[in-house]
């Protein structure tokens, strides 16, 4: 197989090509370059939790329904093709035994939801996809999860369908939906939900310390909202401080000020002013728009 300078110099020039174009796609998704990545499986299971794993077997499996790997997320992108020169020699390998018609074994895949994973067989994969090939044969593991995803989900779809599902399970637990309207209420990180859940329950029980009577969760989440949330709300619009967080929310920053705030009144006192603890999180967080730009170049190019 090696001996055959025509397979040897094909699979060389396939290479190439094969680089080059992952190269092209990195530029033409240089405003939304998470489009372009493969996913991490170990990211993926951390927002998923899948509770439950089952052994497949052999089976044929649709290439396009391969969107990340368990270790090689970084080598290759999104439609795998190679992204680094590093893998030349192993990739070359695989495509020269593909252009002398040799069997290979099939490659190991995780499957969650719609989505597969490589496990073992990532190079072998990029080369089919590089040569045409629609589908591969793979012995897969699934491992379910109670939150639907896609197969062409990117992580941020998988995370706004983490959040779905935590606020789904919130609202179902509390109804808190008929008490204040959490319609405003919009995060861009998992968790989130159960925050503001321990916020309301921590409110309930700094009132009740000082009254006679119990306070129910209803009241308390109604006097969170008028007396906490919405003045923190209120503050943030009034400073403009959502300029500085690109592709964040209100909620996103009402979490993180009122932690910031609590760390300085365990500082400094409880007498420690909320619009002074907002100020101080803007600037030591915040980014413009030319320093998120740099960061995009400098990740695009490798500076």
């Amino acid at each position: 197989m090696s001996g055959n300078p025509f397979i040897e110099s094909q699979a060389d020039s396939d290479f190439s090509k094969a680089k080059q174009k992952a190269w092209i796609q990195s530029i033409k998704s240089v405003i939304n370059p998470e489009a372009g990545q493969l996913l991490s499986f170990h990211d993926v299971k951390s927002l998923l939790k899948p509770d439950r794993e089952k052994y497949l077997g052999m089976k044929t499996v649709p290439i396009e329904n391969i969107a990340g790997s368990e270790d090689r997320y970084q080598d290759f992108n999104r439609h795998f093709f190679p992204r680094k020169e590093h893998l030349r020699q192993r990739w070359m390998s695989i495509d020269k035994a593909y252009l002398s018609d040799i069997n290979l074994p099939a490659i190991k895949l995780l499957k969650l939801g719609e989505m597969y994973f490589v496990r073992d067989g990532n190079h072998r994969v990029s080369v089919a996809l590089t040569q045409g090939v629609y589908a591969i044969d793979a012995e897969v593991i699934e491992l379910s999860s109670e939150i639907p995803v896609e197969k062409n989900a990117t992580r941020d779809d998988i995370l706004k369908a983490v959040i779905a599902y935590e606020r789904r399970s919130i609202l179902e637990q509390t109804d808190l939906d008929r008490i204040i309207p959490v319609e405003m209420i919009e995060f861009t990180a998992p968790g989130r939900w159960h925050e503001i859940l321990n916020h309301i329950e921590g409110h309930k029980y700094f009132i009740n310390m000082g009254s006679d009577k119990e306070i129910s969760f209803n009241e308390a989440a109604r006097s969170w909202y008028n007396t906490l949330y919405t003045p923190i709300i209120e503050l943030i619009r009034g400073e403009r401080l959502l300029t500085r967080f690109h592709r964040r929310t209100e909620a996103d920053l009402y979490i993180w000020i009122i932690k910031h705030w609590h760390s300085l009144k365990e500082k400094y006192g409880p007498e420690y002013p909320l619009d002074q603890a907002a100020s101080e999180f803007s600037a030591a967080h915040g980014k413009g728009l030319f320093s998120r730009w740099g960061k995009k170049i400098k990740k695009l190019f490798g500076f």
